[in-house]
């Protein structure tokens, strides 16, 4: 059983007698005591991150499930059912379900309200890895549970893989920018007339001396070159995803073209490299920091093989199963600001500090200006688009008077800094044809009336 969800929204569980498990206004109502039991038994999320996860809210006779800012698939509890959270921004509060499921069903028919538009986080993420943002910023956007059960899904309900192929296809593209990796790797060879390296007594008697091959003498030899363990599971790896994207590029949508001139970008420099490796020649490499994309490409491919079972057929099935997991759409978001903030500023970059740490503080974005110093913090809440949230303004009011805070915009006197918060706002400021100019951001931003110098810009996704 599959509970929908979007994002930014909630679905309610309730209790009433004589009911028979109908839906209204965005309320699931059962009849079934055991049932609805079961339901509220739900447990805590596995996920360490708080970002990672729904939100359980338990009542006597209601269970609400809120999506909290995420897209991902996960189990509910023990109830043998899951809820699936889509990529969908809702621009309207009105919504409703039809036909909801009995309990030996395995499909809910709903329909969303025509103002629900889908969010194409895969460009998102394009655009963030295209970017100059450091590598550590850009590891653990989405949180695997490989340890649970897997969850049956339709092939294009399956948002994780082409999410992980993207993150794979991207940090390839930066390692062939800078070279592959050169090592010394082993290779097995039956040389003629000659011995290099040391002799492989066991099979050189088996291959060569028991056959009379008198001339032959097989070695194991160091050469330093390309063709190395790194490097074949990267290609290996590269072919999974060549063969997935060709087979489902609708589940790519606009995004396909992008993703087949990443593939075409870096095939050529693995044409001369093997595909044959040993898993555990893994565990053994040593982390080179000129080139620190290797780490976290290896990570991101043993996701995609461990995907598919390593085995290639799997990339064509239509009915697949997935492990829970959860993308961290509030981060995804910080770091597509980021990288506009960077593209926006080519020659004020050194202006623009990200995640600045104080006490126990981390924020998202401190802009050092003579003249207009400033706080920008993003919050991945569509309720900004016609109010505000008083805990986050509270929030950045505070970070607005940490004198450590000060001290780094070089502030002596009494002044208060702006402070400046950017949401998600279908609406709002379009990229593609604006920019993020640091100079102007104020003089585009709306002043969030009940506060001073608080102000509030939203961003089209």
């Amino acid at each position: 059983m599959k509970i929908p969800l979007s994002e930014h929204k909630t679905i309610s569980i309730a209790y009433r007698e004589e009911a028979q498990s109908e839906i209204d206004g965005g309320t699931i109502y059962i009849d079934d005591l055991s049932l609805f039991n079961s339901f509220k038994a739900l447990e805590s999320q596995r996920f360490d991150s708080s970002s990672f996860k729904y939100i359980v809210e338990k009542s006597e006779n209601e269970i609400k499930l809120s999506s909290d800012y995420c897209v991902g698939i996960d189990w509910l509890g023990a109830t043998n059912r899951f809820v699936y959270v889509e990529p969908k921004v809702n621009t309207s509060d009105t919504y409703r379900f039809e036909n909801l499921i009995n309990e030996t069903d395995e499909n809910i028919n709903y329909i969303y309200s025509s103002e629900i538009v889908e969010l194409n986080f895969l460009k998102m993420l394009l655009e963030v890895h295209s970017g100059k943002i450091y590598d550590k910023y850009l590891q653990d956007l989405v949180s695997i549970d490989w340890n649970s059960k897997q969850i049956p899904i339709e092939q294009n309900q399956d948002h994780l893989t082409p999410f992980l192929i993207v993150e794979f296809l991207q940090l390839l593209k930066r390692i062939v920018i800078k070279g592959l990796k050169k090592t010394y790797y082993k290779i097995n060879d039956n040389l003629t007339n000659r011995v290099k390296g040391k002799i492989l007594i066991a099979q050189q008697i088996k291959q060569n001396t028991l056959k009379g091959r008198l001339t032959k003498t097989l070695c194991q030899y160091q050469v330093f070159g390309e063709d190395n363990s790194e490097n074949r599971f990267l290609k290996k790896v590269l072919s999974f995803v060549t063969n997935y994207v060709q087979n489902n590029k609708p589940l790519f949508h606009e995004n396909i073209e992008s993703v087949q001139h990443l593939i075409s970008y870096s095939r050529p420099s693995f044409e001369n490299i093997g595909t044959e490796f040993e898993a555990f020649e893994l565990k053994h490499i040593k982390p080179n920091p000129f080139f620190k994309e290797y780490a976290q490409a290896i990570k991101i491919g043993q996701y995609i093989l461990k995907r598919f079972s390593y085995n290639i057929s799997k990339t064509t099935d239509k009915k697949i199963t997935t492990p829970p997991f959860w993308i961290d759409m509030p981060r995804l978001f910080e770091l597509y600001v980021y990288h506009h903030l960077l593209i926006s500023n080519e020659n004020a970059k050194d202006r623009i500090l990200y995640q600045f740490a104080t006490y126990g503080n981390s924020l998202d974005f401190l802009i050092k200006d003579d003249d207009n110093p400033m706080i920008i913090d993003t919050k991945y809440k569509l309720h900004y688009e016609n109010g505000h949230i008083h805990q986050d303004i509270r929030q950045v009011s505070g970070y607005a008077r940490l004198n450590k805070v000060r001290d780094k915009l070089g502030i002596t006197d009494d002044s208060n800094i702006n402070c400046l918060i950017i949401y998600p706002d279908p609406k709002g400021l379009d990229l593609s044809n604006s920019k993020l100019e640091i100079d102007s951001l104020i003089s585009e931003s709306e002043r969030i009336e009940p506060y001073y110098k608080m102000f509030k810009l939203g961003m089209k996704l």
